[in-house]
């Protein structure tokens, strides 16, 4: 499979760009052939549209090779600044090789503008306008029925509202919801004061980091603690550890995994830091990404339940099996 990019579809603006992108065919080096994380794919390739020139616009990607008539829907809500794709490329490919489509809602122009108040707007109007993109001919028709929400750092502030506030944002009600490393740092207005909303059907998982001196787990921490009508959900401490060898990190950075297929070009701070802290490692694959396929498997097919909400039992770590863990801790 080759890693190129060729064009898919014609470049007919500047608001609108088309580019086909090879997906991961094989697994990367560490990760799982199959299950939750693992490199079971079931597509070779995305199809990459950007509509994001606006404070409320998104990106899109969609399965290909082959393409199919619908899919489930994934809403991927970046960090503060990351509004380059390619910050999670890796992840993103991952999850459209699985067969879902991504929804990338960028929610800000820069990084002074807007003030984090209009986040959650800015969010949910990019989710609307690609979900009627998503109606046209050619693309792939959203299923959603049971969307899964994933934010990173105010990614998960952002996502942790609109999961309160789905039915008045108008945006599809979330089945599962996956906070990785959330927090609002010093811009607090998209923070809620309890999540006693969020819907009681929903199954959660937020993870915080040991080392995450960015935005720490006082965020994580009150939504696991304030979100009382959620039974399912599950808060889980990232941590460091090593095998003598090589050190695994547990920062704030660890869900980063960029993917220059998907490079906008943007070189503010939050990019540049990417490009220096980003690591394709085992956290990615048997932490961030096992939790997320596993809450989808769990809430679409009914599987992997064990892995939402027994989360002590499964290796986030070296290997893949039913151990015990050093790398995370359930609470």
């Amino acid at each position: 499979m080759e890693g190129v990019l060729r064009t898919l579809f014609p470049v007919s603006s500047l608001i609108f760009k088309g580019l086909f992108a090879a997906a991961q065919g094989t697994p990367y080096p560490g990760q799982p052939l199959t299950g939750p994380g693992g490199a079971d794919y079931f597509h070779e390739s995305v199809a990459f549209f950007d509509a994001a020139t606006t404070a409320d616009g998104y990106w899109l990607f969609e399965p290909a090779d082959p393409r199919p008539d619908s899919a489930e829907v994934v809403v991927f809500l970046h960090g503060y600044g990351a509004y380059n794709p390619m910050a999670y490329g890796k992840w993103i490919k991952h999850l459209v090789a699985k067969g879902n489509i991504v929804i990338y809602p960028r929610y800000q122009k820069n990084l002074m503008w807007p003030r984090p108040e209009a986040f959650p707007e800015n969010a949910a109007t990019g989710i609307r306008r690609a979900l009627k993109e998503l109606q046209k001919d050619g693309r792939v028709k959203p299923k959603t029925e049971k969307v899964a929400y994933i934010g990173h750092s105010y990614g998960g502030v952002i996502a942790a509202n609109l999961g309160v506030n789905w039915e008045k944002r108008g945006i599809p009600k979330p089945s599962s919801m996956l906070l990785c490393e959330p927090g609002s740092g010093p811009f607090k207005g998209a923070r809620l004061e309890n999540y006693s909303g969020l819907p009681t059907d929903i199954q959660l998982v937020v993870v915080v980091g040991e080392d995450d001196y960015v935005v720490g787990d006082e965020f994580g921490r009150l939504v696991f603690q304030t979100a009382v009508n959620t039974p399912i959900r599950n808060l889980v401490v990232q941590r460091r550890s090593s095998d003598g060898r090589r050190r695994i990190g547990a920062t704030h950075a660890e869900p980063y995994c960029y993917d220059l297929d998907f490079d906008t070009g943007v070189r503010n701070y939050t990019s540049k830091r990417v490009l220096v802290t980003s690591r394709l490692n085992e956290v990615d694959f048997n932490c961030y990404w096992k939790f997320a396929d596993a809450l989808m498997e769990s809430t679409r097919n009914g599987c992997y339940d064990d892995l939402v909400l027994e989360i002590p039992r499964v290796s986030a770590g070296w290997g893949n099996g039913p151990t015990a863990n050093p790398y995370v801790n359930s609470m």
